[in-house]
């Protein structure tokens, strides 16, 4: 009866992930010592850690306390139908811990991130994670697909800083479908003293905010209307009609047009330091800041590079994630969009953020009010 069972896994594993690539992932894995540097490991403090939702961010330190540690987390997966904008469109997601994008997760560099990843018997498709921060079998994909029902966990070693991209991947045609439906995020590996700015200069945020960007790729009826569609699996014959032809229907950041703006508009207050994580696992973009700037930008989303400084817009990779610092001068209400403006205006890619305080003449004001043209 096991032996069936097992068969019976296998055989989906093989479905989902192609069977040459099956093949490998079983060779290598059985290859593998079952725990690299064990003792060291286990000598090491643990750290267990809540995820949020984004935008927000769970705490953290800056700067290292100590030496490193194992630093521990949980995701579920959830596959469910979404709304992504005013007009009731429905995506049916799949998600890491219930949001588009995943949560951020932040360690150090030298610390162990160690995530525990379960796929609950209610889901319908075999997932997996892919750390764009990790090293080695495929970024732990190979070591963490779980059918519904099955729970892995997987541990690496964070060895170099910056921000980086995770996202599921499967095996072929699932990997850009999965990634579609909202299955990334991010992981932020901070210098163990800290960020940096060009001259090597420490520098500190007061907040952070983390903008997942998502391309999605809603199929039509006959009619020109979005279909809805029971589960995850069920959409995917349509789907992948509609993304071999690289137009997305949406393009939004964390989940749905409008999810940052309103009464969900990220706060700030002036003289406040904002550290901004943008990521986008599938598409390049270009974040900008309207009416403000990055200070001090890792366009790359590596802190062990100098930071550009003073951009007006910068280029975030597809598969990639970066961050940039600014310090609010100002109050009121800026927009923060993908700055290929019909995605930013059309397809729904612009957030706001709210910031109190004082306003400043000298650095803007209105001099004259509209009036006649003077004859």
């Amino acid at each position: 009866m096991a032996e069936a069972k097992e068969m019976e896994m296998l055989t989906r594993r093989e479905a989902l992930l192609g069977t040459v690539l099956t093949a490998a992932a079983v060779a290598t894995v059985g290859a593998m010592p079952a725990v690299a540097n064990a003792k060291d490991v286990a000598g090491l403090p643990r750290e267990k850690v809540t995820l949020v939702p984004p935008p927000f961010v769970h705490a953290h330190d800056q700067v290292a306390k100590g030496g490193p540690k194992v630093v521990e987390f949980t995701m579920t997966i959830e596959e469910k139908p979404m709304i992504i904008d005013a007009d009731g469109t429905q995506l049916n997601a799949m998600t890491y811990n219930g949001s588009v994008p995943g949560p951020l997760m932040v360690v150090h560099e030298g610390d162990y991130l160690e995530l525990t990843l379960i796929n609950p018997e209610t889901n319908t498709l075999a997932h997996n994670i892919d750390f764009h921060a990790a090293t080695g079998a495929l970024g732990g994909g190979e070591l963490t697909l779980v059918n519904p029902g099955e729970q892995v966990t997987l541990r690496f070693k964070a060895t170099r800083s910056g921000t980086f991209v995770y996202h599921c991947a499967p095996g072929g045609s699932m990997i850009p479908w999965h990634v579609v439906s909202g299955m990334s995020g991010a992981v932020m590996v901070l210098p163990r003293d800290g960020l940096k700015d060009d001259k090597g200069k420490p520098v500190h945020y007061d907040r952070i905010y983390y903008i997942g960007e998502n391309d999605f790729y809603i199929p039509r009826d006959e009619k020109g209307q979005f279909k809805k569609y029971e589960s995850a699996g069920d959409n995917y014959d349509d789907t992948m009609k509609v993304m071999r032809g690289l137009i997305p229907t949406h393009v939004v950041f964390n989940g749905k047009a409008g999810s940052l703006t309103g009464d969900n508009a990220m706060k700030a207050k002036v003289g406040e330091t904002i550290l901004i994580v943008h990521s986008q696992a599938n598409r390049d973009t270009r974040p900008h800041l309207i009416g403000g700037h990055g200070d001090f930008v890792w366009e790359q989303g590596k802190f062990a590079n100098p930071p550009a400084k003073d951009l007006e817009t910068w280029f975030i990779r597809g598969g990639s994630a970066g961050a940039a610092l600014y310090t609010f001068l100002q109050p009121g209400i800026y927009a923060y969009v993908n700055h290929n403006l019909i995605e930013a205006v059309e397809l729904g890619a612009s957030a706001h953020f709210t910031v109190e305080g004082n306003w400043d003449d000298d650095l803007m004001m209105q001099v004259e009010a509209p009036k006649a043209i003077a004859s």
